[in-house]
């Protein structure tokens, strides 16, 4: 047989290239799959590892592409016709769904990364034809290439959009950067179909949503519009709208102010048979390049548009930004109908023509306007009520609460204002940013580095003390971190993880030390953890000089949103071999969840784990996982010990083992699966062989100040 003769004679293995063939997942799901530390390697992204998005945005014309946007949203295109004209209502839905799978648990989802370009989102069934919107945009990101990210003119035109509608915004920070591939970090559900609804303990509870979710069903950002579960009771859906958006980082005036904004201008589109509509974006013929849910019925014209399955606009003027929602909700009684697709909408009773919106098409016909369930529930709900009826006596007020609402929810999940940028930028500090004053850097580090020597602080207190306020830092949005030395505040301070009597006597030794010599706590803090891995390297042997950077400022409780800071509150630190009670998820899936959020790599992991066992910072003292006689210096002790084959390991009850000398048969240390996933999966091994040569004890050392500058760092964003 020819060698190419396979397959029918394709020299290429079918399947091979897709999902049909067989990953390694497949054949071992069981496996611990590393690879949401290397989603978004530097090798998939085509501008390169030098690109500087801030220095391109810099190149940037604001007040150009603000002008193009501008003109843009009333060039309606036949391929697809604007809706009045305006384009405003698309644009403002895909901002709006782009910023609001945000959810504050995990602090992943959001418009930060350009990530509705790509599957799920791009083919979730709540974003029905935002691909066309995206296609809309394509030629202004053409014209300005690199000098503006996807995620960026995505957050941007929503904005926009508004301001051609009539509305004063409350600001805009450009600088979120583009990702390239798939996030298959964000746990977006169990479901194994769309809109199904199995994250709930009880159905009839929104507190029991499973978390970190916020959406309600697979496939929608927030609620369902037709109802809980798809049975209209706006008394119930309020529940829910409150309890999702709580997930997003809203209070009850923010969601009220979001809702009745977010539903002033645009419609519903359902004047149709959905169920003709073509696969989406993920799932369509090449020849549709990239569109989704081809729509055989449109014939250019706006009306014809499928997406809800709801059909109408909310208020009269649906290209303005005025009182028209609050107007006709608590103008008119409401009743259950159906719209033209099937779906569950409200509509008015006995309303006067002239308050009808006119056809999306064909300004001669009027029809009438429609509520969400959602929409009814800011009535039925008394919370919701008095927050619109507020609104509607004060219309100033409503304007400016949600123009604050619309910047938070398109930029919540971009972390400080040192992360904004451009001329729009507001100068007021808002809380939800967490703000953080400058620190002083004008003072003897080295003098401040030998009091705390000299202070009597162990090398175990000083490293885990630096660590913990390190550690709440979090990639997805930018939260967290040793800035602003939170962890002497509430709630930080009393997290079990954050052992408080421990944390309390050493934040009594260096608050004094901040004191004596002008640094701040931050700074003094971080200075402590450095000490401390100098000691420790020393001791092994290894004279090195951990890198630091001052500056670091001391927030406030008055700067803190405490309630905020919640979410961030550790339940597992594999770093430091603890879990706070079992859980069903796996205690090597929660420390690579962790290792995620804080933007590690998988060796970088590696090399802090192994170091952090033999300094001794296991959370309680406890000696999991110290595979040293040495405990206090940073040899690779843990490593040569885990991978000696005079050992054999044997399992003691759950997460809990014994590292047993094969010949004696002497037990001679103990481990949790966060130390022996080090030696088991097998690049997690790879890697930990590395350590354990005889050639590495210098290698390990350089490798693990690296990474712990990297965190110490990580919320430094001044420095980057």
């Amino acid at each position: 047989m020819d060698g190419n003769d396979m397959g029918g004679g394709c020299p290429v293995m079918h399947g091979g290239m897709t999902a049909v063939g067989r990953t390694v997942m497949d054949w071992w799901p069981n496996a611990l799959n590393l690879d949401i530390l290397s989603q978004h390697d530097t090798k998939t992204n085509p501008l390169g590892k030098d690109f500087n998005y801030r220095e391109e945005l810099k190149k940037l014309d604001i007040p150009a592409l603000k002008k193009d946007l501008v003109a843009l949203m009333t060039d309606s295109q036949e391929w697809w016709p604007a809706d009045w004209g305006h384009y405003g209502g698309l644009m403002i839905r895909m901002t709006w769904h782009a910023a609001g799978s945000y959810r504050i648990a995990d602090g992943r989802g959001g418009a930060g990364t350009g990530n509705q370009r790509f599957a799920p989102l791009n083919s979730w069934p709540d974003n029905v034809s935002l691909d066309k919107a995206r296609r809309l945009l394509w030629p202004i990101k053409k014209k300005y290439g690199n000098r503006v990210s996807w995620a960026d003119l995505i957050a941007y035109a929503g904005t926009i959009a508004y301001e051609t509608m009539g509305l004063k915004t409350f600001g805009f920070g450009f600088g979120r950067e583009d990702i390239w591939h798939p996030e298959i970090d964000v746990y977006w559900g169990s479901e194994k179909e769309w809109l199904g609804r199995d994250r709930y303990e009880n159905n009839d509870v929104a507190d029991s949503l499973e978390n970190p979710l916020a959406a309600v069903q697979m496939g929608l950002i927030y609620v369902n519009p037709e109802g809980v579960g798809g049975v209209q009771d706006p008394a119930k859906t309020a529940l829910e709208v409150r309890e999702t958006f709580a997930r997003m980082a809203m209070n009850d005036e923010e969601t009220a102010a979001l809702t009745v904004g977010g539903h002033t201008v645009g419609k519903c589109h359902g004047n149709g048979d959905a169920s003709k509509l073509g696969p989406d974006p993920e799932g369509a013929p090449v020849e549709e390049q990239g569109f989704g849910w081809d729509n055989p019925a449109m014939g250019g014209k706006a009306a014809n548009a499928i997406t809800s399955g709801l059909e109408g606009a909310w208020t009269t003027d649906p290209t303005v930004f005025d009182d028209g929602y609050l107007k006709l909700l608590f103008g008119y009684e409401w009743e259950k109908k159906k719209s033209p697709a099937g779906a569950n909408q409200w509509e008015p009773v006995n309303i006067k023509e002239e308050d009808k919106p006119v056809d999306a098409t064909d300004p001669s016909i009027r029809h009438n306007p429609i509520m969400t369930d959602a929409d009814m529930a800011m009535k039925v709900d008394p919370i919701y009520r008095a927050i619109c009826e507020k609104f509607m006596a004060d219309p100033a007020y409503f304007r400016d609460t949600f123009a604050r609402a619309w910047f938070k929810l398109t930029h919540r999940d971009m972390g400080p204002k040192a992360c904004y940028y451009g001329p729009d930028v507001p100068k007021e500090e808002l809380i939800w940013q967490d703000p953080v004053p400058a620190g002083n850097t004008k003072y003897d580090v080295d003098a401040v580095k030998a009091k705390i020597a000299a202070s009597g602080l162990s090398v175990s207190e000083m490293v885990s003390t630096a660590w913990d306020s390190a550690r709440t830092f979090r990639g997805s949005d930018k939260r967290g971190g040793a800035n602003g030395a939170r962890i002497r505040l509430a709630p930080q301070k009393d997290w079990e993880g954050n052992e408080p009597a421990r944390l309390a006597k050493v934040l009594g030794v260096l608050e004094g030390i901040a004191k004596e010599t002008g640094a701040s706590v931050a700074d003094v803090i971080v200075l402590a953890g450095n000490v401390g891995v100098e000691q420790a390297a020393k001791a092994a042997g290894v004279n090195v000089k951990v890198p630091f950077s001052p500056g670091r400022g001391d927030a406030t409780a008055e700067m803190t949103d405490a309630a905020s800071f919640a979410p961030l509150e550790p339940v597992a630190d594999g770093y430091r071999n603890w879990m706070k009670k079992d859980y069903v998820v796996s205690p090597e899936e929660l420390m690579l969840d962790r290792t995620q959020l804080m933007g590690l790599t998988a060796p970088e992991m590696v090399v802090l784990v192994g170091g952090m066992r033999v300094m001794g910072t296991n959370h309680g003292g406890t000696k999991h996982g110290v595979f040293t006689d040495k405990e206090g210096a940073l040899t690779n002790d843990f490593f040569v010990n885990l991978t000696d084959m005079a050992n054999k390991w044997v399992p003691k009850g759950s997460n809990m083992y014994d590292i047993v000398d094969r010949k004696s048969g002497k037990t001679k240390w103990t481990a949790t699966r966060m130390d022996l996933v080090l030696g088991s999966n097998s690049i997690l091994r790879a890697y930990s062989e590395v350590y354990a040569q005889d050639d590495a004890k210098e290698k390990f050392v350089k490798d693990f100040v690296a990474a712990w500058t990297k965190m110490m760092n990580a919320d430094r964003f001044d420095l980057h």
